[in-house]
């Protein structure tokens, strides 16, 4: 059995989970590699990203290349002798990193590889309403989320689940996965499964102000989806009008209703304490959401302190 040492590069959150289970199962982490510090926010104050923060507060070796080419940077991860580098949520890596490790370097990735390849699977597997989904281990190659896979593991989606929380249980699922990984690695009997190409083959798109954006016109469970799919980050967004105010909102959790209706697309129906859009299926009860400037809320606390007029509509 190899004694592992292992570098792990990865960057929000998802990563910290898959980074300290590893420490907590008592595996050699010689060195972790993260983003590089941006400014963010409206102060442009420096962030750090999850990972450093998690590897500071642990003591971890850590580097923070901005080119992953750069003769120096690939010195100083020669010299720290690992023979596996792990990669959760990071950045596409160039050929002489991801070979430098004798026992190669391995990615976990949050879906059933082939489908959800890219950027954002946790969210695309609830917008497009998939009753399951999972993790997957694989070995990296030169193209993005296409090498032979390791291990995978599987989850049902509940139906009102949003990405936040679909996060956190893949995280956790991740956390296993990879230990399990590491465990056929140590043992010198990894096999792996060619991924198999196929039109039917499903993206993980990544996520912009475009694709964001509710589309009202489209069936009652596909907006829902939406909205569940972008919640609580980025979040759904759209436009609305009332009287000749036109605002954008972000919308974070709706109830789908199911009924007939004489109202018109999109049309924003206003009650003491509910908020209700009519959709080609019946009505979107919208339960949480932002107006600009404002904060996050409730919609029974937001009618506290608003009255829409009745030509109110989002689109």
């Amino acid at each position: 059995m190899e004694k592992l040492r292992i570098i792990f590069m990865g960057t929000p959150e998802f990563a910290v989970g898959i980074l300290d289970t590893i420490i907590k199962n008592d595996y050699e982490v010689v060195g972790v590699i993260t983003a590089a510090d941006k400014p963010a926010g409206r102060g442009q104050k420096i962030k750090y990203s999850a990972v450093k923060e998690y590897a500071l507060a642990n003591s971890l070796n850590l580097l923070q290349p901005t080119n992953l080419k750069d003769e120096a940077f690939l010195a100083e991860l020669k010299a720290l002798n690992a023979n596996l580098q792990i990669v959760v949520a990071f950045r596409m890596l160039p050929k002489v990193v991801w070979e430098m490790p004798s026992l190669g370097t391995f990615n976990l990735h949050a879906s059933l590889l082939p489908n959800y390849r890219g950027a954002a699977p946790i969210n695309w597997a609830i917008i497009n309403g998939e009753s399951k989904t999972g993790v997957t281990t694989f070995f990296i190659d030169d193209k993005i989320d296409t090498g032979a896979m390791i291990l995978n593991s599987e989850i049902v989606i509940a139906p009102e689940e949003n990405a936040g929380q679909l996060h956190d249980r893949l995280m956790l699922l991740g956390s296993q996965t990879v230990i399990d990984t590491l465990k056929v690695i140590e043992k010198g009997n990894v096999t792996t499964t060619t991924q198999e190409d196929n039109e039917e083959i499903k993206t993980a798109y990544k996520l912009n102000k475009e694709n964001c954006k509710i589309d009202w016109t489209k069936s009652g469970t596909e907006i829902n989806n939406l909205i569940r799919g972008l919640s609580p980050y980025p979040a759904s967004w759209c436009f609305l009008k009332d009287k000749n105010e036109e605002v954008s909102i972000k919308i974070y959790e709706a109830k789908l209703i199911l009924e007939a209706h004489p109202y018109e697309i999109g049309k924003l129906i206003s009650g003491k304490k509910e908020l209700k859009v009519a959709v080609q299926d019946g009505f979107l009860e919208l339960l949480s959401l932002q107006l600009p400037g404002k904060k996050r809320m409730k919609v029974a606390e937001l009618l506290n302190g608003i009255t829409f007029s009745d030509d109110v509509k989002v689109y």
